[in-house]
């Protein structure tokens, strides 16, 4: 008996089939780019194991890994309840959604939704807003369960509740009758502190990868800003916006660049702004925990300290996340991947998912500064239509965009974290997937793709996994 799974297992295994397909006359000696390789310059490293998304810059000097790997324990090991014996790691809570970085950024990698609908979410968080706006433009949280929901809490506090997602399977075919099947998600939740108010906005955000941030966070605000046509001026369909974000350190609106929704402006915000919502643990950016009115016992629970990460373990952790490496491609110069290459540009993907970035003078970071990147990410919103919309706006992002993620890594996710779930709630079960839940400024591409024939839709797929 073959369910919805066992055809999108099959797509996947014809694509590997694919990999010995005959190569269209049309495509034969097709050549690679000069450097194509190095998605990410001069950093980039040669690992295809699962450790390939937890080294450092290649080019960095060994006095510098003294701070990536301070970084990378403070990522990786647990914080505990204050008081505890357990200087400079005390502090968790009182409402968190994991104890470490790592327990939903696992292997620096990508989290993923249970695929048993009994058990609640843990690397994919639940934001939460109703409607209006913070003083600064950013969302507005529920007056009981703030900005996100916080299953997790430490003694003495009651935990928020759980969220879990159920999937209905929604089975299609290509026009050359090859099958294939979307899921599409439905959450519910088990709260234990009443119902949200009844505007709430929900939107699950799986726990991306780490790898290659501090890379586009030196793409210069310029370049960014040059791609984007928020008006599509240029009518061909794509528009692009860039998202404008409040920057708590420097108290003024900036450029946001990471999040699914690009609501954060950097990676110190992004860091210490993680600290505070997953871990519960306060900084000197973020010194206050983000209890509500209505949640007084987490307001009089015991703290580590204020704050409870100190200057330097943010700045070790900050310098961790800023130069992970990127792993090199792999089989880029193989003729079905660079035709492939060749469809997805055809296709107009590449329109959104920018191939090639050069980043500019990175202040602190002379190995991430002037080099040349292959990201495949424009860095801006884009209308991803009604399918793929949480109808949650967060700052100058409509409930409709999404930033477009950075493809690179993304052929080995399933080596390092043992998965292929794809899209901001993971709800895509392979690249086949991702591509079909496209909507809006990505429906031609998606229509590009669904009219292939097979074999070019198994070169697309390959020339994406050797990213």
């Amino acid at each position: 008996m073959h369910g919805p799974r066992s055809w999108a297992n099959g797509i996947v295994a014809l694509a590997l089939v694919g990999c010995t397909a005959e190569v269209p006359a049309q495509n034969a000696g097709l050549e690679a780019e000069p450097g194509e390789e190095f998605a990410g310059g001069e950093t980039t490293v040669f690992d295809t194991s699962p450790n390939a998304f937890s080294l450092s810059a290649r080019n960095m000097t060994s006095e510098r890994r003294s701070t990536f790997f301070v970084g990378n324990s403070f990522f990786k090991e647990n914080w505990v309840i204050a008081p505890a014996s357990t200087e400079g790691r005390d502090g968790l809570g009182p409402l968190y959604n994991a104890r470490s970085c790592s327990g939903c950024h696992l292997l620096d990698g990508r989290g993923s939704p249970p695929e048993d609908a009994a058990e609640p979410l843990v690397s994919v968080l639940v934001r939460l807003s109703v409607p209006g706006q913070t003083e600064h433009g950013g969302p507005a949280p529920e007056p009981t369960y703030g900005g996100q929901l916080q299953p997790r809490a430490i003694p003495g506090v009651v935990p928020e509740g759980d969220a879990f997602v159920s999937y209905e399977e929604q089975p299609a075919t290509f026009p050359d009758g090859a099958p294939y099947s979307l899921r599409r998600p439905t959450y519910s939740f088990a709260l234990n502190r009443g119902d949200m108010q009844a505007d709430t906005m929900r939107s699950p955000r799986v726990a991306p990868q780490m790898i290659g941030l501090g890379l586009l966070e030196a793409i210069p605000e310029a370049d960014i800003l040059a791609a984007a046509d928020p008006d599509d001026a240029d009518e061909d369909g794509i528009s692009g916006k860039a998202n404008k974000v409040w920057d708590s350190a420097a108290g003024k609106v900036v450029l946001g660049r990471f999040g699914w929704k690009a609501n954060q402006p950097n990676l110190a915000e992004q860091t210490a702004g993680a600290f505070l919502g997953d871990i519960g643990i306060s900084t000197s950016l973020f010194p206050a925990q983000e209890c509500t009115a209505a949640q007084l016992d987490c307001a009089a629970a015991p703290d580590g300290g204020n704050p409870e990460c100190s200057d330097h373990i943010l700045h070790a952790v900050t310098f961790y996340s800023t130069t992970l490496a990127v792993p090199a491609r792999r089989d880029w110069q193989d003729q079905d991947v660079l035709s492939g290459k060749k469809l997805f540009n055809e296709a107009g993907c590449a329109k959104c998912h920018t191939p090639v970035h050069k980043t500019g003078t990175f202040e602190g970071y002379p190995e991430l500064s002037n080099q040349t990147i292959r990201p495949y990410t424009d860095m801006l919103l884009h209308d991803m239509g009604d399918e793929l919309a949480d109808g949650r706006p967060d700052f100058d992002a409509d409930g409709r965009e999404w930033r477009t993620p950075p493809l690179w890594g993304i052929g080995l996710l399933e080596v390092v974290n043992g998965h292929t779930n794809l899209m901001h709630d993971g709800r895509a079960r392979g690249i086949v997937e991702a591509i079909m839940w496209h909507g809006g400024e990505g429906e031609a591409s998606r229509e590009a793709f669904r009219v292939m024939s097979l074999e070019q839709r198994q070169s697309l797929v390959r020339f994406v996994e050797s990213l």
